[in-house]
């Protein structure tokens, strides 16, 4: 079998003008980065801003295990199929970050004949959105820096500064560092930290900003540091708004690629679901809802985390309504949750399967207490067995689900056929009462708790002094409303990432909370998540080439 960059670098890809055309786009709604990639224009929304929105359909997971899910091939794929049943669709998809493609997870294309392309490009540079980001993050942190240096005439507290700089890149020694050593001219020394790029605030916004206006709006909201006297400091107030506005301005636009079948792809934004909220951006989406009938979009990692947000932090903030929900699993990942080592996952086991399938069922409850309709797929493996379909069928029918197979890696959108008709069938029969987990009047401890115990099923939640502290000051400066963004690793529903299947007995430790006053949400970081990751003994980038005559090799 080939592999994903094989397939993609062997594709056909149209123009990407060919692909517009398929929405009844003109040449002038696009801003051509090349043949292939294009930026939609401000004036296109405003074209078909009054259209009737589509269907909204969100592919989410299990949990993830080195087993492999396949969450974006099935989206893509899932795309592809639509197109297959001549209906009008599009898939939106969130950017990848360079930090997992030269790490240990790789890119973000999707993988096998189920692929938007084109996958390199994707997959580094893109149309340089990530890299916008990061210099308005930076630019700031300098200006931050620069009215501590200048005089310091707003009185910030060098040892209350927030903000913290971003690189896109995985690289664990810039977490905690001292700046401004030297001479006097040289800055205030104190302590600084980086977060990765798609963990920055700014990147939050871009994904949740409508327009220019409500991008400055959120813009000048960032707090970034606080005066001697407890008094938040704002980019308002340090005057770096409009700059910052200037250096995201194409960035705010879509990207408009393809999938290896010419299905039209809104590729925009990409926060982490672990460490931020998961989702793309709101103006992707909302473009994609008056452009098809179908929309496909996903959610990072598992659903206790990218479903999560995205129902109770996206839909809420956007005003957005889904009508179906499509839970990926394998056989392999619940098998692995039963407790089979990697080596043995190709074999049938259908006692260790029983054991894992737990996962599944509390990721099922966990959709379905937002009012949603379910579909439960599996993305199909070839060491898969019918006894272990059957099992999994009957399981999820029993629980109110609909069920296909998935077989989009091998097949492209032919193997998604009977997938898409489920949902199709689901949408028509099964109406969306979609409604958030908590109301924005619940106090901040009131959400954490009914996400670790509803969501996780944790039994309580305890707090370190210092997000007591925090807390009691967020709720003081008037952000009690605000949604959640729960920072918690993937591999588990607890915080504990050895902890597989459905753990009971455990609580969540509420480690560090801070306010995003411009992205409109209190993040809480759990157990001992990371916001700079770093890179693995061998990481990914030990594998990917440049050849001589220019092909990149090693993208996966």
């Amino acid at each position: 079998m080939k592999t994903d960059i094989e397939i993609a670098q062997e594709a056909k890809m149209l123009p990407i003008k060919e692909v517009a055309k398929q929405l009844g786009m003109e040449e002038d709604d696009l801003e051509l980065y090349g043949r292939y990639k294009a930026k939609i224009s401000n004036e296109y929304w405003e074209k078909i801003k009054k259209n009737k929105d589509g269907k909204l359909i969100l592919v989410t997971a299990i949990n993830p295990t080195p087993a492999g899910e396949g969450k974006t091939t099935v989206t893509v794929g899932l795309g592809e199929a639509f197109g297959q049943l001549n209906q009008k669709a599009v898939i939106a998809l969130r950017e990848p970050s360079l930090g997992p493609c030269f790490g240990i997870k790789g890119g973000a294309a999707g993988g096998g004949y189920a692929q938007v392309v084109p996958m390199e490009d994707l997959n580094l540079h893109f149309t340089g959105d990530f890299h916008a980001i990061t210099a308005a993050n930076n630019l700031l942190a300098a200006m931050l820096d620069n009215a501590i240096q200048q005089g310091n005439e707003l009185h910030i507290d060098p040892n209350q500064v927030v903000w913290k700089r971003c690189v896109d890149i995985n690289d664990r020694v810039l977490r905690n560092i001292v700046v401004g050593l030297g001479r006097k001219v040289d800055g205030t020394v104190r302590e600084d930290h980086f977060v990765i790029t798609v963990a920055s605030e700014i990147m939050a916004i871009l994904c949740l900003a409508t327009d220019y206006a409500d991008l400055k709006e959120r813009l000048g909201k960032i707090i970034v540091a606080y005066t001697y006297d407890g008094t938040p400091v704002t980019a308002k107030d340090i005057r770096a708004v409009g700059s910052m506005a200037v250096l995201l301005k194409d960035a705010m636009k879509p990207n408009l690629i393809q999938t290896l079948e010419h299905t039209p792809a809104l590729v925009h934004g990409g926060p982490f679901a672990n460490i931020a909220h998961g989702c793309n951006s709101v103006k992707a989406t909302k473009t994609a809802l008056k452009m098809a009938d179908y929309v496909i979009t996903e959610a990072g990692f598992g659903a206790d985390l990218g479903a999560e947000k995205f129902l109770d932090i996206k839909c809420r903030k956007a005003g957005l309504k889904p009508d179906c929900i499509v839970l990926v699993a394998t056989v392999r990942a619940l098998k692995y949750n039963g407790g089979v080592s990697k080596e043995h996952l190709a074999e049938e086991n259908l006692e260790a399967l029983e054991k894992g399938i737990v996962n599944l069922e509390k990721h099922i409850e966990n959709l379905q207490q937002f009012g949603v309709p379910v579909v439960v797929t599996l993305n199909q493996f070839i060491t898969d067995t019918e006894a272990e379909y059957e099992y999994i069928k009957k399981f999820c029918e029993e629980r109110g689900c609909e069920f296909a197979l998935a077989e989009v890696w091998a097949k492209g959108g032919k193997g998604g056929i009977a997938l898409a008709e489920k949902i199709i069938k689901t949408i028509h029969e099964k109406p969306s009462h979609y409604a958030p987990l908590y109301p924005d009047d619940k106090s901040i401890k009131e959400k954490i708790e009914m996400i670790a115990t509803k969501i996780y099923g944790a039994d309580g939640v305890t707090y370190s002094p210092e997000a007591e502290k925090e807390i009691r000051n967020i709720e003081k400066m008037g952000y009690a409303d605000y949604p959640v963004c729960m920072a918690k690793t993937q591999y588990s529903l607890s915080d504990d990432k050895n902890k597989l299947g459905r753990p009971k007995g455990f609580t969540i430790h509420i480690r560090e909370i801070y306010i995003s006053a411009g992205a409109g949400f209190v993040v809480a970081i759990t157990g001992n998540i990371m916001t700079m990751p770093g890179l693995s003994k061998t990481p990914a980038a030990f594998g990917i080439n440049l050849t001589d005559e220019g092909k990149i090799e090693g993208l996966f």
